[in-house]
């Protein structure tokens, strides 16, 4: 297929912050996008069929983020997604492990209508990578977080929306070794000076991601059994309670959902799902002037595209009024 809707990446140096005048994939009017739908949905849309949740529907003045790992994009693509996303209509995607380069990516799917696209990509082919789609056009970018171990993985993209910014992260797996446990542990060392700069900013955050890692006992089935394997390490779930302890950030889905059973990852080996033996590794970690506003959650399993769920997440905000954004409450500086 012919390469139609590819544009150079800017150049800019990784870790740092720069304007865009263009997306990595160009926007899309979304005046042509029923066009499509009819596509999608010719006559299952009148139906209901093949439609998301009731809860799922988008309703007016919300924020809709979206958090997915699709453990490759083009394969998500197969099994659906962009059909369910074309339905949902989030203001902002968060995609991780996307596995492709971006020039790879030429079908118009992967340029949604009505969004503003940006891929980071790994500099080693089909590893890792994170995307965000935006339905708002940002001031800027920020492709990395300075660390160039990592950077080079493409393991953070940050979108920035007036005085709110969302971030696409995804942390490394231990699971393979204790080679890839080591850089995971070096990723948490890097990642803390990141994090505590974000709050001197003074602007507020929405960190949307895969962070491989189930904070506490409720965030998985077999914890038990699990205490010594990567991912419910006693060293990392410390760093968690450090996150959202003296870092003071917030888990949103925690802040309103406090229910068991509530996985987002499920291994392929013996009958994870159908049994719900899950993870909960998928967060949407927020600065705490964000809290009050988290109104609605869901995890969405009704279609399968990946081995892990799509979080949802909508908040009380409308980046059209300016003054609520800089209404919202800032943390205190120590």
């Amino acid at each position: 297929m012919q390469l139609l809707y590819y544009v150079p990446l800017i150049e800019a140096q990784r870790g740092g912050e720069y304007d865009i005048p263009d997306a990595d994939l160009p926007y899309r009017d979304p005046s042509m996008r029923h066009k499509s739908l009819r596509k999608i949905f010719p006559k299952k849309l009148s139906r209901g069929a093949d439609m998301p949740s009731a809860s799922t529907i988008r309703t007016l003045k919300l924020f809709r983020v979206i958090s997915i790992n699709v453990n490759g994009i083009r394969a998500a693509a197969r099994k659906g997604f962009f059909k369910w996303l074309s339905a949902v209509e989030p203001d902002v995607v968060c995609i991780q492990e996307t596995k492709a380069q971006h020039h790879q990516l030429t079908d118009s799917c992967f340029a949604p209508y009505g969004y503003y696209c940006y891929y980071e990509d790994a500099l080693r082919k089909g590893y890792s990578g994170v995307a965000i789609y935006s339905r708002h056009q940002p001031d800027a970018i920020v492709r990395g977080f300075g660390v160039a171990e990592f950077d080079d993985e493409g393991r953070y993209l940050e979108v920035r929306l007036g005085r709110l910014s969302i971030a696409s992260v995804y942390l490394p797996s231990g699971s393979a070794g204790e080679a890839r446990q080591a850089s995971k542990f070096r990723f948490l060392d890097a990642f803390v000076p990141h994090l505590t700069a974000l709050h001197l900013t003074g602007r507020q955050y929405v960190l949307c991601g895969d962070w491989n890692i189930a904070h506490k006992e409720i965030d998985l089935k077999n914890w038990r059994s699990n205490q010594k394997n990567s991912g419910f390490l006693p060293e990392e779930r410390q760093w968690l309670d450090e996150l959202f302890g003296t870092h003071n950030f917030v888990d949103a889905f925690r802040a309103i959902n406090n229910e068991p059973d509530q996985y987002t990852w499920w291994s392929n080996r013996g009958r994870a799902w159908d049994k719900n033996v899950g993870w909960r590794l998928d967060y949407q970690i927020v600065t705490p002037g964000l809290k009050d506003r988290v109104l609605r959650t869901e995890i969405y399993k009704t279609q399968r595209f990946s081995d892990h769920a799509p979080l949802i997440m909508d908040y009380d905000l409308d980046l059209a009024d300016t003054c609520s954004i800089k209404r919202l409450r800032q943390p205190r500086r120590r």
